[in-house]
């Protein structure tokens, strides 16, 4: 592949843009959460956190079920990486409807002080992870991968693409797409963007409320499972791998306009970026303080976002 001459002396750009933007799409995959929840409800799920753990324990024994002591390769290996991520997304999703069902409805249906929604999601956090640590134990546990994602897929301007970075983005833009396609045009989509825009009048027109935050809170758990089991791919899984990744994706879902999934989507990318670019010059230690600083920034000149907030009524 021919690469401009500026960028092939300066190949490092291309490892730090590239490994930045596969950060970014798992962000943004779990920035999806936040985002669907604060746009129907207008609040933050601050437990969403521990969803992404959920994704990475529940691919992680998927994988462990599913392969046993065997290292697949070639097409079989792909199968495989299929039912973690499905596995995933399936333990994020079910954790997350388990959250709205203890953690939210009853609150809602008290017409509870917005504050109690906040202290509810923090205790909820706090007992998932902590139970995750008590069951599963307190270290860090790899995930078997097939050789086929281990290495480089290929070169850019002499630089090698890791493999794993090249299916955390395919599969975080499949995800994104079908997203976006199911919230703008589908039944379910409608349903949510009425209830995000008016609950009382949805619910007039015969939208199920209950059901559609149920499934609005699902849809983003299964993001965030999907991301947890690649984020674990990639650096194991533990019982609190989901603070520092969840932090960065609230950031990202500010950063592109909170209740905005498409901002979601670009904001993800684009913090992905911002905190790798500097380490051109600065040493790794620093990538979360780029990250958090972003959103500091953020909040002070530009509070609702890049692409502005889409508000709900509270539902």
């Amino acid at each position: 592949m021919h690469c401009p001459a500026f960028i092939a002396h300066n190949n490092i750009w291309v490892s730090l843009v590239v490994g930045g933007l596969a950060n970014g799409f798992l962000y943004a995959l779990i920035a999806l959460g936040y985002t669907l929840v604060y746009g129907v409800l207008r609040l933050i799920n601050f437990a969403h956190s521990e969803v992404v753990m959920a994704g990475g324990f529940g691919g992680l024994f998927a994988m462990r079920a599913v392969l046993g002591t065997s290292t697949p390769a070639g097409f079989w290996a792909i199968g495989f990486m299929l039912v973690g991520i499905v596995a995933g997304a399936l333990a994020g999703g079910a954790t997350a409807f388990v959250l709205e069902r203890v953690a939210y409805r009853p609150l809602r249906k008290r017409n509870a002080p917005r504050l109690t929604y906040l202290i509810s999601a923090i205790g909820a956090s706090f007992f998932l992870y902590n139970i995750a640590g008590k069951e599963f134990g307190r270290y860090t546990a790899f995930i078997q991968t097939p050789t086929v994602i281990q290495g480089n897929a290929f070169s850019l301007c002499g630089v090698g693409v890791q493999s794993d970075w090249i299916l955390t983005m395919v599969t975080a833009l499949v995800l994104l797409l079908v997203l976006d396609t199911v919230v703008n045009r589908t039944k379910l989509g409608k349903g949510i963007r009425a209830v995000a825009q008016d609950a009382e009048t949805a619910s007039l027109m015969g939208v199920h409320i209950d059901r559609t935050i149920a499934l609005t809170f699902v849809l983003g758990g299964l993001m965030g499972g999907a991301a947890g089991f690649l984020f674990g791919l990639q650096f194991g899984v533990i019982y609190t791998m989901g603070f520092v990744p969840g932090l960065k994706a609230f950031t990202a879902a500010v950063l592109g306009g909170i209740g905005n999934i498409r901002g979601a989507m670009i904001g993800g990318l684009l913090l992905g970026v911002f905190e790798s670019i500097p380490l051109r010059w600065m040493s790794a230690e620093w990538q979360d303080v780029v990250a958090f600083g972003v959103l500091v920034m953020l909040l002070l000149f530009r509070p609702t976002g890049i692409l502005g907030e889409r508000l709900g009524r509270e539902a």
